[in-house]
């Protein structure tokens, strides 16, 4: 069987879940090879997801590592067996590989929860606001990246806009004040905030400045609820580029912020009110 050129981030996590199996068995990889039968080197590609894995070998290896995690094993042997291509796969060579990993995230989560302090979630944005988001980028997109980015951004956004996948979305007043392209582009997206916040699989709470002991990080962030919660995945934003991590420790101490985040954020109907009256404000500035 030829090997994956580039394998997805679902297939290279279906690999990573499959070394922690067997480092947690304490077995090296020679030996699990020696006891499936196969090469070492065989071992190393399907833990990198460069080789594709049968549902029975996959479940040979769980009771050869000793797992007993039927949900987590169940979960993976339907992951070996997803067939097709997202429709971001039309984007491979025109968008960096870390977008195609963040939109694979999002189009197959089960849920979204995300917290942001510097902007409104890209899954959230108008078309304009998102446009005044790229060109504050240094040095400038050249003009047909941007409108590569720019549509890649709203494809992006199908998988809430559909009521397919539910999102809870904690917005720090700071990243609701922030203008980009003037007020009245931030206008038009609080008051898309406001209408998106009555979708049912949409829920949208603020964190006001005068919020004590904010129990956050200082980037934004989105937490990918998995099938199990072994399967949950974390992105991170940083400076230059996007993290994503699905170390169980980080994710744990993410669910952590989130449950405290979730403690002290205005419910959704006081942030609509909120988010109303800096609208308002915004716009009696500005009149």
């Amino acid at each position: 069987m030829a090997l994956r050129p580039n394998p997805t981030l679902r297939q290279r996590r279906v690999g990573t879940e499959l070394r922690r199996m067997r480092e947690q068995a304490g077995l090296g990889s020679s030996q699990l090879a020696r006891q499936l039968g196969i090469h070492a080197a065989q071992v190393t590609q399907m833990e990198t997801g460069k080789s594709g894995i049968s549902v029975e070998r996959l479940r040979t290896i769980a009771a050869t590592c000793m797992c007993t995690n039927q949900p987590l094993i169940n979960a993976l042997a339907e992951m070996t067996t997803e067939r097709g291509q997202g429709w971001w796969q039309d984007y491979r060579g025109t968008v960096s590989a870390d977008l195609l990993d963040l939109a694979e995230l999002e189009g197959t989560a089960k849920s979204l929860t995300a917290y942001t302090i510097t902007f409104v979630h890209g899954l959230l944005q108008t078309k304009a606001y998102a446009g005044s988001v790229f060109t504050r980028a240094i040095p400038p997109l050249p003009r047909h990246e941007f409108d590569v980015r720019l549509d890649f951004r709203m494809k992006r956004q199908h998988v809430v806009r559909s009521g397919g996948t539910p999102i809870q979305a904690f917005i720090h007043e700071a990243a609701l004040r922030m203008q980009f392209s003037g007020p009245k582009i931030l206008a038009e997206q609080l008051d898309e905030l406001i209408k998106l916040s009555e979708n049912p699989v949409v829920s949208i709470r603020a964190v006001p400045f005068d919020v004590e002991s904010l129990p956050g990080p200082s980037e934004n962030f989105t937490y990918a609820s998995g099938p199990v919660t072994e399967l949950d995945t974390l992105q991170i934003d940083t400076t230059h580029n996007l993290l994503i991590s699905d170390s169980p420790a980080q994710l744990a101490s993410y669910r952590e912020m989130l449950a405290r985040m979730a403690s002290v954020a205005l419910s959704e109907e006081e942030s609509r009110d909120f988010i109303r009256h800096i609208k308002k404000e915004i716009e009696r500035k500005h009149a």
